[in-house]
């Protein structure tokens, strides 16, 4: 499989990924992430191919669609942190963005 491939493989995989989260659905979402890690190997090991447009193109939306799923993620912890805190009568805290220097 070539680097551009792989590439594709990846993205494909994200999009499984994120409808997994979208869905709830760990048993997809392990799969889609395990095939996604594979596919990543896959890229890595293309090392010594020459870079095109095209394949910088395809890693920018594979770098798009992870941190779609990143976000997925994030909001979903962060849900789960705030109805844990509510079961355990602490005082919920609302969701207020925060400045990193």
């Amino acid at each position: 499989m070539n680097r551009r491939d792989a590439l594709v493989q990846v993205i494909e995989c994200l999009h499984a990924e994120i409808a997994a989260l979208k869905a709830n659905d760990s048993r997809a979402l392990e799969r889609a992430t395990s095939a996604k890690l594979g596919h990543i190997d896959m890229v890595a090991a293309c090392d010594g191919e020459p870079m095109t447009d095209e394949m910088r193109a395809l890693a920018h939306e594979a770098q798009r669609l992870n941190e779609t799923a990143r976000i997925y993620v994030n909001l979903m912890a962060a849900n789960v942190r705030r109805r844990l805190q509510s079961l355990a009568g602490q005082a919920v805290t609302p969701y207020r963005a925060t400045a990193f220097a």
